[in-house]
């Protein structure tokens, strides 16, 4: 019965399914793919996606969803070359563009709440609105800056370093820790998946449903602020073409690791899994020789499987 019970928890299908790939590619490409320097690079690949999954899960759990992440990572990178430019402290900086995150997670919530459209509208609109900003901020060019160390939290760790991953990979374990225990142990957690469930219900019980709605949208931004101050640790450049299509492999993630897009169901842990696993399969078909373009069309198969996964789960439910 134990054993029953494990199983129905909903990362180990992506567990299980991230073993298999893990196997796989190195069986066929054992030299490169299978060295612990490569599963580091995968880590460091994984950070933005991850850190944006664990706010994408908060919002799909509460019964939402958020088509501006792409959009809020690159005008974020945007926000923090202009930034470091324009000379301010490496503490500024980073405050800043976390704050720009929050912020547009901010008008998400408040638009939701006011407008009272569904959340597939207001974020398909700010989506397009950010990132016009973000143009219009960098002039329609990339904004290169000297990153002033702040490169440093991607980089690969240097042997002889006490740290096994680069400091972007401790954040977001450390992000996606809180995030969980959020939802565990807390009372607002619990209100989040309240009202995913049934937000009528919850609002009889007394919650108060604008708030949670406001709270998940404004943490959700903060996490994308946080992934797109590391993107720019990777790019070093400001650019507001940045992560075009993140926010579908964000969803698929979340999806894979057991969320739903009706709300009320999804685990943090299960993100990051399938965070990892769409990472492992990029990776893995680059090291076996696939082309960019069945990459694509490869992703693009996993998001509809992920979808349809999740469809048959609410029939089974």
């Amino acid at each position: 019965m134990n054993g029953y019970k494990f199983l129905k928890n909903p990362w180990v299908g992506p567990f299980l399914a991230l073993l298999v790939l893990l196997l796989l590619f190195s069986f066929l490409s054992p030299d490169t793919f299978a060295r612990s320097a490569n599963l580091t690079t995968m880590l460091r690949q994984t950070a933005v996606l991850a850190i944006a999954s664990v706010g994408m899960t908060l919002v799909m759990v509460q019964g939402g969803i958020d088509l501006s992440v792409g959009s809020v990572v690159a005008i974020t990178t945007v926000v923090v070359a202009r930034a470091l430019r324009a000379d301010l402290g490496l503490g500024e900086v980073v405050v800043l563009g976390v704050a720009t995150g929050a912020i547009a997670g901010l008008v998400n919530g408040l638009l939701v709440n006011l407008l009272n459209i569904t959340p597939f509208i207001v974020t398909l609109g700010t989506m397009s609105v950010l990132r016009g900003a973000a143009k219009g901020l960098a002039n329609e060019q990339k904004i290169d800056a000297n990153p002033r160390g702040l490169d440093a939290w991607m980089a690969p760790v240097q042997q002889g370093e006490p740290w096994l991953f680069p400091a972007g990979v401790w954040l977001a374990m450390i992000l996606a820790a809180l995030a969980a225990l959020f939802l565990a142990y807390t009372r607002w957690g619990r209100h989040v998946v309240a009202v995913g469930s049934n937000a009528d219900n919850a609002r009889l019980c007394g919650i108060s449903v604008e708030r949670v709605r406001l709270l998940v949208y404004v943490l959700a931004g903060l996490c994308a602020g946080i992934a797109g101050v590391l993107e720019f640790s990777t790019l070093t450049v400001g650019d507001p073409t940045d992560s075009v299509g993140l926010e579908l492999e964000v969803i698929a993630a979340v999806v894979i690791g057991g969320g739903s897009l009706a709300g009320g169901q999804g685990s943090v842990a299960g993100a990051l899994l399938g965070a990892f696993l769409l990472t492992t399969i990029k990776t893995g078909c680059t090291h076996v020789g696939v082309p960019n373009w069945v990459q694509e069309i490869v992703t693009g198969v996993i998001i509809v499987v992920a979808m349809g996964v999740d469809r048959l789960r609410q029939k089974l439910r």
